[in-house]
């Protein structure tokens, strides 16, 4: 009799213990459902989030590329100096004009300048990008608008457009060309310091502002000048053509504004 009851005791107690393990192996199936559960919420709140951020952040990065939703005129700032390296440099005048007459929904174009001068070459660089663009391009107008200056290098430009458009005290023109320097040699003579200069040309030390000028020199460097300036003088009777009035004036390719 106590053998049986030992033995029922036993049984009972193999019985709680699986019960116990049973219940510890659905807690733990249980428990790895609800995070399972949270982990796919989690996911697809973040994929929510990317998707409503690129929702909302896709037509700002488009506007800042140069496209579009609708018919618009382009405007393009030149400001200061025309020259490598800078914010007026020729490569981001051309790249922002390319933009504009590409983009499909462009009516017109405004090219706003406030520019005392400009390097021959990049003016020039932009100045032949421009004629191209228009070429390509007819039905899209291209207007210079000038505010406070519109000189030199920057009426080179200017004068590719269809129209060009200025304040009654805007300062406008000054076709020519100039090149500036400094001679130092009275100062190194009064100082007793001499100038040594080795070179494999004859005219490799050419406008070295510690040596004496030589003739042939500064009458070769003249003739550089001049030549840049018949070209823009060229560039200008090409771009603005029969709109040009009294061309033959003295004073209209002195350098005046």
């Amino acid at each position: 009799m106590a053998d049986e009851w030992k033995a029922s005791a036993a049984a009972d107690g193999d019985g709680k213990s699986w019960q116990l393990l049973e219940k510890t192996l659905l807690a733990g199936v249980q428990e790895q459902r609800r995070a399972r559960r949270w982990g796919i919420f989690f996911k697809l709140l973040t994929f929510i989030y990317i998707f409503g951020a690129l929702a909302l952040f896709s037509p700002m990065l488009a506007m800042k590329k140069g496209a579009t939703t609708g018919s618009h005129t382009a405007v393009i700032e030149v400001r200061g100096m025309i020259a490598d390296q800078e914010s007026a440099s020729a490569d981001n005048i051309v790249s922002s004009l390319r933009a504009a007459f590409e983009d499909t929904n462009t009516k017109g174009v405004i090219m706003r300048i406030n520019s005392p001068c400009g390097s021959p070459v990049q003016s020039g660089y932009i100045y032949d990008e421009i004629r191209r663009l228009r070429a390509e391009y007819p039905a899209i107008k291209l207007y210079a608008v000038i505010t406070d200056l519109g000189a030199s290098g920057a009426y080179y430009i200017a004068s590719a457009a269809d129209a060009i458009y200025a304040d009654k005290a805007s300062l406008v023109g000054s076709i020519g060309v100039t090149a500036a320097t400094f001679g130092f040699v009275g100062v190194m003579e009064k100082l007793g310091v001499d100038r040594r200069v080795y070179t494999s040309g004859e005219h490799k030390a050419f406008l070295d502002p510690f040596q004496p000028q030589k003739p042939e020199e500064t009458e070769f460097w003249q003739g550089v000048l001049k030549a840049t300036h018949q070209q823009f003088i060229a560039s200008v009777k090409q771009g603005r053509g029969d709109r040009l009035k009294d061309v033959e004036h003295p004073e209209l390719f002195s350098g005046l504004v």
